[in-house]
């Protein structure tokens, strides 16, 4: 550990999800202080399971009240910001687009609202976009200097959140950087019906595993671990001026198709005899995405540590751990 972090005062919005559970984990570990904002209370939530709730301080409350976010940065003298909270699930979106738009992108302008207002305690905000945000494209891998042009409400979303993060930076001088991942998987991730703990889970159940596309989507997936080692890369570096007001692609560049994703996790747990149902009803959905890291390794220093397999086998044990025997 560098312990670059110890001491800072940290809000991560989004704690309890799988990416805000592991990166409060190292700024812990670093020797932060850290805020969460929490929402709703999940006891299964990684946050909660690992004991790291107890080592955190906690505001309960939701993104699209401004004078809560406020109350939080000033109350507890927060100097840093990891915006990771969001409404995070492209289904959900299709399906309620009033409350997508409501948490991401009402949710990020009262967030960076709140940090305008004390920017002169604020030193660092970092706002998770994705590769949603670049919409769909003939063009792949996506770079950092391509436009942002999102069509389904989720990708709009995400769009529109990144755009006001940049408009802060431009217009205030925030120091913001911009992190934009893809498909980010690991332990901890609860929502079943996305394609990793998904298929983990139904093999355990002894179960067929649902591919709710037609089984060819090409995605990029990063392990969650690499994901938290990019936001902290990109946290650190916002006092440079290559850095802020920068956005930064964090990817393997290693792009699969979603049907290989479950073929890996077939052999790893041995179930290759439970043939997955090709359901072929993703609606909102962008067939092919890929970014490139380039930027990302070369201003930040920044390089994943865990290749796919490796990701998933890590991935696997957590599952193992959290079903138990259980099934």
């Amino acid at each position: 550990m560098t312990r670059r972090w110890a001491e800072r005062r940290v809000l991560v919005t989004g704690a309890t999800g799988i990416i805000g559970a592991w990166l409060v984990k190292a700024l812990l570990e670093e020797g932060a202080h850290v805020v969460a904002l929490v929402l709703d209370v999940d006891p299964q939530a990684e946050l909660y399971r690992s004991g790291d709730i107890r080592r955190t301080a906690v505001v309960n409350g939701c993104l699209e009240d401004l004078p809560l976010l406020e109350r939080a940065i000033v109350g507890h003298a927060v100097d840093s910001v990891f915006h990771l909270g969001a409404q995070a699930l492209v289904e959900t979106a299709e399906r309620a687009p009033w409350l997508t738009f409501e948490a991401n992108i009402r949710g990020t302008y009262n967030l960076l609202e709140a940090c305008r207002r004390h920017a002169d305690r604020v030193r660092r905000v970092v706002v998770a976009s994705s590769d949603k945000a670049y919409g769909e494209s003939d063009q792949l891998p996506y770079t950092e200097d391509m436009r942002l042009q999102g069509r389904h409400p989720y990708e709009v979303s995400k769009s529109c959140a990144d755009l006001i993060a940049q408009s802060y930076q431009h217009a205030y001088g925030l120091p913001i950087g911009i992190a934009r991942c893809g498909n980010v998987y690991g332990g901890g991730d609860l929502h079943w019906e996305r394609i990793v703990p998904g298929t983990i889970r139904s093999l355990v159940r002894g179960e067929r595993p649902i591919i709710r596309s037609d089984g060819t989507y090409v995605r990029d997936y990063l392990y969650v671990k690499d994901c938290v080692s990019g936001y902290l890369a990109l946290g650190d570096g916002l006092d440079r001026p290559d850095v802020t007001g920068e956005a930064f692609n964090f990817s393997t560049e290693s792009w699969v198709q979603v049907r290989e994703i479950v073929t890996m996790l077939q052999k790893i747990m041995g179930r290759a005899d439970l043939e997955p149902l090709v359901q072929d009803v993703a609606v909102g959905e962008i067939r092919s995405q890929s970014l490139s890291s380039r930027k990302a390794r070369g201003r930040l220093g920044w390089h994943p540590a865990y290749d796919l397999e490796e990701g998933l086998r890590e991935t696997v044990d957590w599952y193992t751990n959290f079903f138990g025997p259980h099934r």
